[in-house]
């Protein structure tokens, strides 16, 4: 304050900015552009999705960026297993569907999310797989508007290998690899000491049918972003790899609450 004080009284009596002179070798301008641009980012409501087929490491990427910038983490499959369990409308409807053995359609997935979204108005974001549809997308844009979209791709090879060996805990969603995130006694969960289970569709003879649905679905979402500018790719085999990347993006758009560390 007394440095801006000084530079204003300085210009008001027609003289140099005293307290930024070549004294100091302060650069007036410079500050005050940073420090304008960090006071309107930091007020933003930054609205942000990260897209990616299973087993992309969606949720990991999620959990550091949110860690790093401070923005509520938003899993779309974390809010459908608390309407489930909760037994409100929405959960005992898509529960018939997973009963069934069916996918959850889109409207009464899309109804879950916008009924968590408008709790959400005065917090800044960021969305873990959803929109995976056209449709859900179209659904989000009624209510909001997206600032950025990050797509993590991952080879197929990758991600096969991934969810074949992936195991969940049905209750909480916590996802064990057991390649290179086992639980500490095998097949059970670390938290509760409930049994583990590897899903229908996480087996290898399911895993090629479930990515290819993945892709035709998320194709139309993809073009869609890409064509507003706020879509960018990050490519790569290991998340550890390509977060340094995704930190650099997020960084550019609001400042990190914390500094990078080494993940």
């Amino acid at each position: 304050v007394s440095l801006t004080l000084g530079w204003l009284g300085g210009a008001a009596r027609g003289g140099p900015p005293a307290p930024f002179g070549g004294r100091c070798g302060f650069d007036c301008c410079s500050f005050f552009l940073s420090f304008a641009r960090e006071i309107s980012m930091a007020a933003r409501l930054l609205r942000a999705v990260v897209l990616g087929p299973p087993g992309s490491g969606k949720g990991t990427v999620c959990e550091r960026i949110a860690k790093s910038f401070g923005l509520q983490h938003l899993s779309s499959g974390q809010f459908l297993r608390e309407n489930i369990k909760a037994n409100t409308d929405v959960g005992t409807l898509a529960k018939q569907y997973l009963e069934s053995g069916l996918l959850v359609p889109d409207h009464v997935f899309t109804r879950v999310m916008m009924t968590e979204l408008d709790k959400m108005q005065t917090q800044p974001w960021l969305l873990d797989g959803f929109p995976r549809t056209l449709g859900q997308a179209e659904a989000l844009d009624k209510i909001c508007e997206l600032d950025l979209v990050i797509s993590l791709n991952i080879p197929f090879e990758t991600l096969k290998d991934r969810l074949s060996a992936r195991w969940i805990h049905p209750a909480s969603g916590r996802v064990y690899n057991m390649e290179f995130n086992p639980p500490r006694v095998p097949g059970i969960d670390d938290i509760t000491g409930e049994p583990l289970i590897q899903r229908e569709d996480d087996k290898p003879e399911a895993v090629a049918v479930r990515l290819r649905k993945y892709k035709d679905a998320a194709k139309p979402v993809m073009e869609l972003y890409k064509n507003r500018g706020i879509l960018h790719s990050f490519s790569g085999t290991e998340t550890n790899k390509i977060w340094p990347y995704v930190y650099s993006l997020v960084s550019s758009k609001i400042p990190p609450i914390q500094a990078e560390e080494v993940n």
